[in-house]
């Protein structure tokens, strides 16, 4: 069966399957009881297409928007322009001069000479009646008049189904259709032989069944639906920075309004459409719009920022112009949020259990119901009435039918899909109570058969609460950190070293120091950024008069690649002046001077050069982060549209910046390696700095390598082929180097993958993996988005919980399919074997299809919802390769098969015998007492363990 399923059935990978793997699975499941069910937790492809032709839509719009843009620019200073447009009456009377619908079309139609008209930027943000600095007045008055003339920034989603809408989609099963239409049958006739009520028992107890069956079963899709639209709110929890009121704050992106003015950065994705206020280097990634690649240039001159897209490099502020379902991204988003989520290999493995299982049952359905028919039509023979047919016969030639229609309802586990969806959904919820915010269905299911997680150092497996402990400047090296001490330390070095400094921290940075509501002094940025302005704060430095005395002309960002960022000030004095920060070795190797203890700037010789190098190397060693600071002099030949210089700087300094390593981190690494599970940290830190902290969270071993990302590279496939598994950390990597490590785990040595990141270049690798884990306090949204799993707590042990609740979901549905499919195989043997040898079937349609609600709903929920025990984490991993019914389990399902066949057998050969049973209820009697102890030997069979030869009771009131 493995090797049907997978041929068959394992063409869809845990993410990213082609859209020919999801419709050729769907087209092999021709046994279907109901279809709505059977497929509601599964992607709908023709609202796929729907998007993409959308996506296709809107790439040409803006090509051909792009190209009138570029032809507007040629001749609009020779126009006189004039506009013909008229504020609508209700927009004028709320105070705005342009509407919701002019403003769309400027922006997402690229429109120049429109934007002209209105005064460009500022004459935008005055008709919206709003400050470029100091954004929107939040009175909730004025907030509800610009929602009522805007929209809010939401998209239209489909209203959430109602309890009746899953009892209607219950109703749909086929089977039950036909035995619905036997037991109106069976009330006909049996009330017209029998009369009133003693005629209308059996028809009266088929639609009690079905009944029951279908409220059951709608109970269980109801309350599912219910963990999925919770699950679905969390995700929805996205914050942006925006100044209202002249205070810089976070809102929900779902409550911007026309007219904010949003702060954006490497890594956000843009929450709304709008123009582009003032920032630097700025590229925007437009693929999830328009599937073109290639990120666009934004400035004042194509000031265009459109919904959905993402800030590839730069960061810049942005006045919001367009929301909701005004925007081409609002109307993409609601045609895919009714494009479902991709279903999980587990899933369609299951799917195809159910068809082969289905099959099987439907053959001998037929079987079972000609043999019984044969049996009436010989036994009338041997009486000699096989030309008189009464009521009875045709009762009992209905209950026949019944009976065989109701092996197909027990035989075709619908249940079997959906337990996968049911244990999905509840370690969902209960990962969300852990800090993991599960965002790919399949990552629960493949987490547990993961066999090694590439680590982020900061943030994951230290606190990412950063601090400034030691400095060295111009000679002079310090414990600093606290008060004193680096009041002490800014004493202690140059006037002019001082200065230099601060300049260099308040002016070469992506953090901000603002004020909030009450007034107090708080830090927007990076950990990195937040220590580096802490500590400038505490050496006296004033961010506001430090930002008024220069101006910004160009500034570079840090990215993983560059391991450093750059800024270009122009002085109050003239000239123009480059900072540089970023990873020590490679800034210092930028620097030719230094300034020395006199606060004069020195050649940098050998001793000094050694001097710092020691300095770098005994900070790393006490796994602390360096950076070192440094600036050049520019002449006024120096051009904006040139990038920064990166040779000839002086350096300023090195600081140590303590980052402290999360507790419990060291356990969890232990428990993943009694696990099976390799843990390798991959890290833009130095080697030294890495190698302490790999040790101290247990992850480097005696046996094991640490390598530099620059060494990594050069190595060819030979040498990567013996040396990856040894691997335990790389430092100073790149986001490619990440990348190829994943690949090569992945393809040449078939581990399943878990990796973390949190940056914008993480999204390659976190696409790579298998599970992509992104962090939810650092994490950007490029990242979250590439991620299937989000870590709310950043915190490396929250991954050894997802992994644990991924083995746990795994057992949990193997124990499930155990379940079923003895139930299935001993249902069809008992009924099929009896019909051939006696006759008649023991099991009756009523009782079948109480076994039924046993096996799809409450054996659903109590094997697929156990939660996870700590010897899960005792055990090995599947991996790749492993068998989802195992060898164990086909013992333990014909193990249990034959003793219950035996029993029930012998009940019904022997029973009257065994139990002195006579009289003319006596078959009445056995029946039951069969029907109890296949019931029984379900309750037992629940206990079976996967993985032991004996029965097991711990959890037996659950079951029950």
């Amino acid at each position: 069966m493995e090797n049907y399923l997978n041929e068959n059935f394992g063409d869809v990978k845990a993410k990213n399957s082609s859209e020919e793997a999801l419709q050729r699975w769907r087209n092999l499941c021709w046994v279907v009881k109901n279809r709505k069910r059977r497929f509601r937790f599964t992607a709908n492809l023709s609202k796929r297409f729907e998007a993409e032709a959308i996506r296709r839509s809107n790439q040409e719009k803006l090509r051909v928007a792009v190209l009138v843009s570029k032809a507007a620019l040629q001749f609009i200073h020779c126009l006189n322009l004039s506009s013909d447009y008229v504020v609508p009456k209700e927009v004028e009377e709320a105070g705005f001069q342009i509407c919701a619908d002019e403003l769309g079309s400027i922006v997402e139609g690229h429109d120049v000479k429109k934007l002209k008209i209105h005064g460009e930027v500022e004459g935008i943000a005055e008709k919206l009646s709003t400050s470029i600095n100091d954004g929107i007045t939040t009175s909730e008055d004025l907030l509800n008049v610009r929602k009522e003339i805007y929209g809010i920034n939401k998209f239209n989603e489909s209203p959430p189904r109602g309890f009746l809408v899953f009892v209607w989609e219950a109703l749909q099963d086929m089977t039950l259709m036909i035995l619905g239409v036997c037991a109106l049958v069976s009330l006909i006739v049996g009330i017209a032989m029998e009369g009133w009520p003693k005629g209308a028992h059996d028809g009266l107890g088929i639609v009690a069944s079905i009944l029951l069956v279908v409220f059951v079963t709608a109970t269980s899709d109801y309350k599912q639906s219910l963990q999925f639209k919770d699950l679905d709110r969390e995700k929805k929890k996205i914050t942006v920075q925006v100044t209202r009121n002249a205070v810089r704050q976070k809102i929900s992106i779902y409550d911007l309004l026309p007219g904010d003015i949003v702060h954006l950065f490497i890594g956000d994705q843009v929450p709304a459409d709008g123009l582009f206020v003032s920032g630097f280097s700025v590229l925007i990634n437009e693929s999830s719009l328009t599937g073109e690649s290639e990120p666009v240039n934004v400035n004042a001159v194509n000031p265009f920022l459109l919904s959905g897209t993402k800030v590839q490099d730069g960061s810049c502020k942005m006045l919001v112009t367009t929301v909701g379902m005004r925007t081409q991204w609002g109307k993409l988003m609601a045609t895919l949020s009714e494009g479902g989520d991709d279903e999980t290999p587990l899933q369609v493995k299951l799917n195809g259990v159910a068809t082969i299982i289905g099959k099987i049952g439907l053959f001998f359905a037929v079987v079972t119901f000609a043999v019984l028919v044969q049996g009436l039509c010989n036994r009338k023979f041997q009486e000699g009435t096989h030309w008189i047919w009464s009521g009875d016969d045709a009762r009992e030639m209905l209950e026949f039918f019944a009976i065989a229609v109701t092996i197909v309802v027990v035989a075709v586990p619908e249940g079997l899909p959906l337990a996968v969806t049911l244990s999905l959904a509840f370690a969902m919820k209960k990962m969300m109570n852990d800090k993991a915010l599960v965002r790919n269905l399949a990552a629960c299911e493949t987490m547990g058969s993961s066999t090694t997680i590439c680590s982020d150092k900061t943030g994951t497996l230290t606190t990412n609460h950063m601090t400034v402990v030691k400095a060295c400047v111009s000679g002079e090296t310090r414990e600093v950190g606290s008060s004193e001490s680096t009041s002490s330390f800014g004493s202690a070095i140059p006037e002019i070293a001082k200065s230099i400094l601060l300049e260099s921290i308040f002016k070469n940075t992506g953090g901000e120091v603002v004020v909030n509501e009450e007034k107090k002094v708080h830090i927007l940025g990076t950990p990195t950024e937040t220590a580096l302005l802490e500590f400038g704060l505490l050496l006296g430095g004033d961010s506001y008069q430090k930002r008024e005395k220069s101006k910004v002309v160009k500034v570079e960002p840090f990215n993983s690649t560059k391991k450093r960022m750059g800024v270009v000030i122009e002085l109050p004095n003239g000239g123009l002046r480059a900072h540089c920060k970023g990873a020590s070795e490679i800034v210092l190797a930028a620097c030719d001077k230094f300034i020395d203890s006199n606060g004069v700037v020195a050649p940098l010789d050998e001793a000094s050069t050694n001097h710092l190098k020691d300095t770098i190397e005994r900070f790393a060693s006490e796994s602390l982060r360096t950076l070192c600071l440094a600036y050049l002099e520019l002449g006024n030949e120096y051009s904006d549209e040139s990038p920064i210089p990166s040779q000839g700087y002086t350096c300023i300094g090195i600081v140590g910046i303590k980052d402290p390593v999360r507790p419990g981190v060291k356990e969890s690494v232990a428990i993943c390696r009694s696990a099976g599970i390799v843990v390798r940290m991959v890290t833009g830190d130095n080697l030294t700095t890495a190698k302490a902290i790999a040790r101290e969270c247990g992850i480097l071993t005696d046996d094991g390598i640490a390598i530099e990302g620059p060494e990594f590279r050069e190595k060819s496939e030979e040498e990567l082929q013996e040396l990856i598994p040894k691997i335990q950390v790389m430092a100073r990597s790149s986001p490619l180097d990440k990348h190829t490590l994943v690949r090569h785990l992945r393809t040449t040595f078939q581990e399943v993958v878990a990796v973390t990141g949190d940056g914008t270049n993480d999204a390659p690798a976190l696409h790579e993996a298998d599970i992509g884990l992104a962090m939810g306090i650092a994490g950007t949204e490029v990242a979250k988005e590439s991620a299937d799993v989000i870590i709310l707590d950043d915190n490396f042990s929250t991954i050894v919980t997802v992994a644990k609740w991924g083995r746990s979901v795994y057992i949990n549905i193997q124990k499930f399919v155990q379940f079923q499919l003895t139930v299935n195989v001993v249902a069809l043997i008992v009924n099929f074997s009896s019909a051939c040898l006696t006759g008649n079937a023991p099991l009756t349609a009523v009782q079948l299809l109480w076994v039924n609600m046993i096996m799809d709903t409450l054996g659903a929920l109590a094997l697929a919802t156990e939660p996870p025990n700590d010897d899960l984490m005792k055990r090995s991993p599947v991996g790749r390769k492993g068998n989802f019914i195992s060898n164990v389990m086909w013992r333990n399902i014909l193990g249990q098969s034959v003793y219950q066949f035996v029993v029930i057998w012998y009940l019904q050969t022997r029973g009257k015998t065994v139990f002195r049973l006579e009289g003319p209820d006596s078959d009445l009697i056995l029946n039951t007492l069969i029907f109890n102890s296949f019931v029984f030997c379900q309750v037992m069979l629940t206990h079976l363990k996967l993985n032991e030869p004996y029965f097991n009771f711990v959890s037996r009131e659950k079951a029950c």
